[in-house]
């Protein structure tokens, strides 16, 4: 499991200060990418020198509890599934007074950045993916 530590801001909210709904699925992509990027796939690297892009083609969440501005939140990130072009990550909120606030899911498939058309994970993707895969599983099983 990925942890990534940020704070509710005042671009994040409402007029109300309360978190903007869609502003949860740009909380989880910033986890997302700070997962990427510990697993040595950072989207400057991805953009810039890789032959495929990662598009979300499925994003789903859910809203448990409010957020407000100056809320410090923890989001856990599993690894829901891996196929052959495809993954799955699934997401937690929580405040740090250990309230969920929030879950998602994102579906990530592998497209070829020419033809565009969806293409098998690259090996050393996979394996990274799949390595948190088997951890995620194991930890859940303790």
């Amino acid at each position: 499991m990925h942890t990534y530590r940020t704070q509710i801001n005042l671009h994040d909210t409402d007029a109300a200060g309360l978190l903007f709904f869609s502003n949860q699925f740009k909380l989880i992509h910033d986890a997302y990418e700070a997962l990427l990027e510990k697993i040595g796939f950072g989207f400057g690297e991805l953009l810039k020198h890789q032959p495929f892009f990662l598009p979300i083609v499925h994003a789903e969440s859910d809203y448990k509890a409010p957020l407000f501005v100056g809320d410090r939140i923890t989001i856990h990130v599993r690894v829901a599934s891996v196929g052959t072009t495809s993954f799955t990550f699934a997401y937690e909120i929580f405040k740090d007074d250990g309230t969920l606030v929030g879950t998602a899911r994102t579906v990530h498939v592998t497209i070829d950045k020419d033809t565009q058309q969806k293409i098998p994970l690259p090996e050393r993707m996979k394996a990274r993916i799949a390595e948190l895969y088997a951890a995620d599983n194991a930890a859940s099983a303790d």
